[in-house]
C-alpha cells in the first residue's frame, strides 16, 4: 500500500461542539467532565469547537449589579443561596471552585465570546474560555471590564494590546450573536450542550462515564459515516 493510501485511512478528528457561556456554572463543571471523558478515550482524536451562547440575553453591555440579577433571575438573593450550595458542591468534586459569594456584578458576555473567537488562530480557544470562567467564578473577576479580558488574553499567550484594539471595536459582534441565535434556533435552550461528531447531542453537565461512553457511540457512527460517504465517491 502507497504512503498516500495509508494517509488517507487516518480517520479525521472528531469534531465535538461544545454550545456554552462563561458566566453558566454547569458549563464550568461540564467542561471539566468532558476533559476527565476525553481522558478516559485516548482512542479518540477530538477536535473541540468552543461555540457562544447567551445564558442572560437581556443583561445589558455594561453588566448589572450581581444582587440585581438574582433578585429578577430567582426572585430573591437568599433564594438561590440553596442552588449555590449544589453547584459549589459539585464544581469542588472536579477540583473547581465556584466562590459566588465573590461575584460582584452580572457580565454581558458578548466580549468574552467574541474574545474566544479570536482565540482560535492560535489554538487557545480552550485555554481562554477556562480562564474566562475561573476569574469570573473562582475570583469574582468583573468580565464587563476590557482590562481584566486583556489579562485574561495576556495569561493564554495572546497579544494584549491587540486584543485590546479589538475590544474597543463592534469586530465580529455580528458573528458571534449570530452564532448564539443558531444554537438557539437549532432548539437548545440550556447549557451546556455538547455535540459529539455531528452526530449525537448530549444536553448538561453530565457524568463523565455518561460522556465517555458517548463519545464512543458518536465516535463509531461518526466513523460509519465517513467509510459510507468514501465508498459513495467516484474513483477518479
Amino acid at each position: 500500500m502507497s504512503t498516500s493510501s495509508s494517509a488517507r485511512l487516518v480517520p479525521p478528528p472528531l469534531p465535538i461542539d461544545i454550545v456554552s457561556d462563561v458566566v453558566c456554572p454547569w458549563c464550568f463543571i461540564g467542561k471539566r467532565r468532558l476533559e476527565t471523558a476525553l481522558a478516559v478515550r485516548p482512542d479518540i482524536n477530538a477536535e473541540l469547537r468552543w461555540r457562544p451562547y447567551f445564558l442572560n440575553p437581556w443583561i445589558p453591555r455594561g453588566g448589572i449589579e450581581r444582587a440585581d440579577y438574582l433578585r429578577t433571575k430567582f426572585g430573591s438573593v437568599e433564594r438561590y443561596h440553596a442552588i449555590a450550595q449544589r453547584v459549589a458542591v459539585a464544581a469542588a468534586g472536579e477540583g473547581l471552585t465556584y466562590a459566588p459569594d465573590k461575584i460582584a456584578r452580572q457580565p454581558n458576555t458578548i466580549d468574552c465570546h467574541r474574545l474566544i473567537l479570536w482565540a482560535r488562530a492560535s489554538g487557545a480557544a480552550g485555554l481562554v474560555k477556562q480562564r474566562l470562567m475561573e476569574l469570573y467564578f473562582s475570583v469574582g473577576a468583573d468580565l464587563t471590564d476590557p482590562e481584566v479580558l486583556v489579562l485574561a488574553a495576556r495569561d493564554c499567550g495572546m497579544d494584549g494590546e491587540r486584543v485590546r484594539r479589538l475590544l474597543s471595536t463592534d469586530t465580529d459582534e455580528e458573528s458571534v450573536q449570530t452564532a448564539a441565535n443558531a444554537a438557539k434556533d437549532a432548539g437548545i435552550d440550556g447549557v451546556p450542550y455538547f455535540i459529539f461528531g455531528g452526530v449525537l447531542g448530549v444536553a448538561g453537565a453530565q457524568d463523565p462515564g455518561y460522556l465517555a461512553d458517548a463519545l464512543g457511540r458518536a465516535a463509531v457512527e461518526s466513523a460509519r459515516r465517513n467509510r459510507s460517504a468514501v465508498a459513495r465517491t467516484p474513483s477518479p
